[in-house]
């Protein structure tokens, strides 16, 4: 599935968040959004995923405007995993994945022997079968994310929109999570605050800053140390693993004045 926007402009409390941003993401590519804090990347993915309609602009997937799209279609070809996933209800594992099936029901319509099935395997991709009767609420941060990431694959879409989603776990957990998310072979865009994660996983690289695009690219070409000042204003240095042929980027301390 293919997605883009075009000239997308988003004010909150009155401030200007998104300035007239364009992007064009391609089937199946791995996409990767950085930048520091409050440079307008979460209010992007909400413009994406339509919990937040922009002031201006166009979105499209698959070249049909987002708006001539209806909701229910929408959460048949666009999964999300938000950065906050409380719930006021006191569900049960299990319960909270078959969520993602609902897009493919009719209203009122009871969860059947293959939504089932659905679920508990979209829990085994994540390591969390064994929980399946926990109470979502009991869990952990990162657990919470596990099983939130199992409900965006149960829900079976071609693409899939993270923020920042490895933000809680432990790094054999954000390895495991990037990972699934790159073996599915859809359209994935995501927030990401780990530069070496983007490095290792991404296929493409949106850098922005103040609401703005300032660099696209793969890895090797966004992730530089002149970019990296740009957005993050730390000196660093940027690494290829001759062996591997990855990207290690190693941050310098910062000098306190």
């Amino acid at each position: 599935m293919e997605m883009s926007s075009k000239n997308l402009v988003v004010y909150l409390g009155g401030k200007k968040i998104l300035n007239d941003l364009s992007l064009h993401i391609k089937n199946k590519e791995f996409v990767g959004i950085i930048g520091p804090n409050g440079s307008g990347k979460s209010t992007l993915l909400k413009a994406l995923y339509r919990t937040l309609r922009p002031n201006s602009g166009t979105i499209y997937i698959d070249d049909k405007n987002i708006d001539d799209i209806s909701l229910k279609e929408t959460a048949k070809k666009i999964a999300v995993v938000a950065q906050h996933n409380d719930s006021d209800f006191d569900f049960s594992v299990i319960d909270m994945v078959l969520i993602g099936r609902t897009p493919h029901k009719k209203f009122m319509e009871r969860d059947n022997p293959n939504d089932y099935k659905i679920a508990l395997e979209s829990l085994e991709k994540v390591g969390m079968t064994n929980f399946s009767d926990r109470s979502f609420n009991s869990l952990s941060g990162g657990e919470k994310q596990r099983v939130i990431l199992a409900r965006a694959l149960a829900q079976e879409t071609k693409c899939l929109i993270l923020d920042e989603p490895t933000n809680h776990l432990d790094i054999k957990y954000q390895l495991q999570f990037m990972s699934i998310a790159k073996s599915l072979e859809i359209t994935v865009i995501s927030a990401i605050h780990d530069l070496n994660i983007a490095a290792l996983y991404c296929d493409k690289i949106y850098a922005m800053k103040s609401g703005e695009i300032i660099d696209y690219g793969t890895p090797k070409e966004v992730l530089t140390k002149k970019l990296i000042k740009v957005l993050y204003e730390v000196d660093s240095e940027v690494n290829i693993n001759k062996d591997t042929n990855t990207m290690n980027i190693v941050f310098k301390p910062f000098e306190i004045q």
